[in-house]
């Protein structure tokens, strides 16, 4: 009797379970049937414009930065450098991307709370003397424009050694600088959130008129501190615009910035002008870095792996 019981009871208590087993894989189910499709991997650099008031874009802005390819303009360089003018070549990138606000990185695939970036990767080439120079700076700015640049990075290399920064917006900036120079060395430390000049640079692409003016406190362009030894922090600034221009001054500095661009749409970046101390010693001067531009290209570069494609340089006048 009690055997029969206990084997009823088994019975009871297994169909009971697979009743709960069932049910709990019909409601996970319905729940992978209303959530959004991943996509393939993105090999191609395709962009979305998920989590963006489409209304506040442009036809003609959706058009020129979702074709699927990057707009590439290459400039002339006059970059002062220890107290000289060194000759040399700029190149500015910009491409849309999807972009994950969490893991502040470039996402591999399409997801519901990717962010849409305009993404810049401005880079100069130049010589002081024997030895080369090759900076990179990063920038990744939300297209919907109503938040500072999720994350900004810069890294110099040269004979005596290489630096790298990277700026992670989240409650605050937070800051990584790797140096070889004994007083910088490793650093980790937060920062107070404030305008960044390497933002200013995606800013203007997306609409210039959302620049800010007047007295404001910026944190110049990681490049810059870098170069100069200078503490990564907001500093006093004047900001002007007008007629094409965008003018910054530093007066605690004694820097000044002009960027150059056409005032229509999708306002192309012509020239800028960075003026600043140069030099050791006695033979500090204020000296001015000049970029003109030289051609630009919408290309989507990321395929043009082939020695044919080396064309597209030339027509950049970069070789």
């Amino acid at each position: 009797m009690d055997i029969l019981y206990t084997f009823k009871k088994n019975i009871k208590t297994k169909l009971m379970l697979w009743a709960i087993l069932g049910f709990s894989f019909f409601i996970v189910s319905c729940n992978n049937d209303v959530k959004p499709k991943e996509v393939a991997p993105n090999s191609q650099m395709h962009n979305t414009t998920k989590n963006i008031d489409l209304q506040q874009l442009s036809q003609a802005f959706k058009t020129y930065w979702y074709a699927g390819e990057a707009e590439i303009s290459s400039y002339t360089l006059e970059q002062a450098r220890y107290g000289e003018i060194r000759n040399g070549k700029a190149v500015l990138i910009y491409v849309t991307e999807d972009f994950l606000p969490d893991a502040q990185v470039k996402a591999d695939t399409k997801k519901a709370h990717t962010v849409s970036v305009l993404k810049l990767n401005a880079t100069k080439n130049f010589n002081t003397g024997i030895y080369p120079y090759s900076i990179m700076q990063s920038t990744f700015f939300p297209v919907s424009n109503q938040q500072h640049a999720i994350k900004v990075s810069s890294s110099i290399q040269e004979w005596c050694g290489h630096v790298y920064v990277q700026l992670n917006n989240k409650e605050d900036f937070e800051i990584t600088s790797h140096s070889y120079f004994e007083g910088e060395g490793d650093e980790n430390f937060k920062l107070d959130k404030a305008i960044l000049e390497n933002e200013l640079w995606t800013q203007l692409r997306i609409d210039p008129k959302t620049l800010p003016t007047g007295l404001i406190e910026l944190v110049p362009a990681l490049e810059y501190t870098r170069l100069h030894h200078v503490p990564i922090k907001a500093f006093k600034a004047h900001a002007t615009l007008k007629n094409g221009v965008y003018s910054i001054s530093y007066p605690e500095l004694d820097r000044t910035l002009s960027i150059h661009f056409n005032p229509k749409f999708p306002y192309h970046i012509l020239s800028w002008e960075e003026s600043f101390k140069s030099g050791f010693g006695k033979d500090t001067k204020i000296l001015t870095t000049k970029a003109t531009r030289l051609n630009t290209i919408k290309s989507a570069y990321w395929g043009k792996k082939s020695n044919k494609d080396e064309t597209l340089r030339e027509s950049l006048e970069l070789n």
